[in-house]
């Protein structure tokens, strides 16, 4: 009776922790979609120079947007930088977009000199827009937030490479989780940081299979 006792144990416990677990990474790879289709970017003009277009097209895009006044933006901005800029701007198709009125290019130019002495915006874009456009942009994330009247918010959004908006679709309140609170130290720890690492995963995953199934074809 002990020898079965020591072989379950030592086997089939951890065969079953290994299926529980197994089962959860199944169930749990992607971050839920809770928009299907918001406003492109195409309409909207680059503050990066040149003839750059910024698009959600291919890209895991954190959109956010600081406001007619983009400089009182910024412990938000080093917030964002800090835990969610710095740690994945690494990843190949990782991007910001900052969208901000027309009229407010000095002040982006002051809040981009200030953000980059502690990081590389390399891949933290900056974008104008009529109010009417940002305003439609918002709107059609179709969230259960609003947009001050300065045309900020502290939120965050996580959109897809097809232009979807991901988030929770039941978080801790059992509501869904739209966008991220940059102003919430917690909410950037507990809550962007992991949905960040499932939606970078998702891709990864998605990335090795097409992969490996090019590999096998040839």
């Amino acid at each position: 009776m002990k020898k079965f006792f020591v072989i379950f144990v030592l086997f089939a416990l951890p065969l079953g922790a290994y299926l529980f677990f197994a089962s959860g990474v199944n169930n749990f790879a992607r971050l839920p979609v809770l928009t299907q289709q918001i406003y492109q970017l195409e309409s909207f003009r680059s503050l990066e120079g040149g003839e750059e277009e910024v698009s959600f097209d291919n890209k895991i895009t954190i959109l956010g947007f600081p406001g007619v006044e983009p400089i009182d933006y910024m412990n938000n901005a080093y917030h964002l930088a800090e835990k969610i800029y710095d740690p994945y701007a690494g990843f190949n198709d990782f991007q910001f977009v900052s969208v901000v009125p027309e009229g407010s290019e000095a002040e982006v130019e002051e809040l981009k000199q200030k953000i980059s002495k502690v990081i590389d915006l390399k891949k933290w874009k900056f974008v104008t827009g009529s109010s009417e456009e940002i305003n439609a942009l918002f709107d059609s994330l179709n969230t259960n937030l609003e947009l001050n009247n300065d045309l900020s918010s502290p939120n965050v959004f996580i959109i897809d490479k097809d232009g979807k908006l991901r988030g929770r679709d039941k978080d801790d309140d059992g509501n869904e989780l739209f966008g991220y609170d940059t102003g919430s130290i917690y909410v950037l720890n507990n809550k962007m940081t992991d949905d960040v690492k499932v939606i970078l995963a998702e891709y990864r995953l998605e990335l090795k299979k097409y992969n490996k199934e090019n590999t096998e074809d040839q």
